[in-house]
């Protein structure tokens, strides 16, 4: 135990401690899987586009090479099997649940792959959706994957808390929407990521801008923000900023964003892959 131990595992910063090994929370993979790397898609609140930021992310990772997986652990507000049009239920044994692949062959795990009834409403409490996530991890036979996104709900609940404690989370993105409340809910993110341990790859900020159509010139409808200088207070090096952008709706909407073009990631997939 080191000098000074508060006893507290949850905000301990020490690595290699043996006693908070021994209190680890984190769930055993299937014994078949094997995934070098996660990351973690995290937002302080809901509407930011987190689940948008996961597809494009997955779909960059998977165009360099990487065998990529998703785990859609927004259980309430599953939304990823739309983004890419994947409507295959998945397969469930006595043995492992498997996964769903898409065109391009990123392979992901979601509650509507599992519901007879895409629309029925999850009506869970905490602990269970909790569970869920876990046998998202533990139960579904993943195999080989470079590297795995986990697109987590919004806020800093049981949810997230699960996906920190009980998968190896190697990082996380943080997302985010320009006007100032949400800043301030940001920082709530990140404050439980540095208290989780757990590193900060980067932020990004969507609905940054829009380019005119007629003049080709960036406008910020919600002004620009500050989200460089509240980086640079938490030490984070990579921003990335998103524009609203009528064609990223328009494949979302229509299952196609594995068809998307665009440089806004590039960099921050760079540090993902270097993590």
């Amino acid at each position: 135990m080191s000098e000074g131990c508060t006893h507290n595992c949850e905000t301990c910063k020490v690595s290699g401690c043996k006693d908070r090994t021994a209190q680890s929370l984190e769930v055993p993979a299937n014994q078949f899987s094997n995934i070098k790397k996660v990351i973690a898609v995290v937002s302080g609140k809901g509407g930011v586009g987190k689940s948008m930021v996961t597809s494009l992310l997955s779909v960059l990772s998977r165009r360099r090479g990487n065998q990529t997986a998703i785990i859609d652990a927004d259980i309430t507000g599953p939304s990823i099997p739309k983004t890419f049009k994947v409507d295959q239920k998945a397969l469930v044994t006595d043995e492992a649940i498997f996964p769903v692949a898409t065109k391009t062959g990123i392979e992901m795990i979601s509650i509507n792959l599992l519901l007879d009834d895409e629309t029925k409403p999850v009506i869970w409490r905490g602990p269970i959706l909790a569970g869920t996530v876990k046998q998202f991890w533990s139960d579904v036979m993943w195999q080989d994957v470079d590297v795995m996104f986990v697109d987590c709900p919004p806020g800093t609940g049981d949810v997230p808390l699960t996906v920190f404690q009980s998968l190896p989370i190697d990082g996380i993105v943080v997302v985010t929407s320009p006007q100032d409340l949400v800043s301030m809910i940001v920082e709530k993110a990140v404050k439980m990521a540095e208290m989780m341990n757990v590193p900060i790859i980067g932020i990004v900020e969507n609905m940054s801008y829009f380019i005119c159509d007629k003049c080709e010139e960036k406008h910020y409808i919600y002004g620009e923000s500050n989200i460089e200088e509240l980086a640079n207070n938490y030490g984070i090096h990579q921003v990335a900023k998103l524009p609203m952008e009528k064609k990223l709706r328009e494949m979302v909407d229509a299952g196609a964003i594995e068809d998307f073009e665009g440089q806004w990631l590039d960099k921050l997939m760079d540090a993902i892959e270097q993590c």
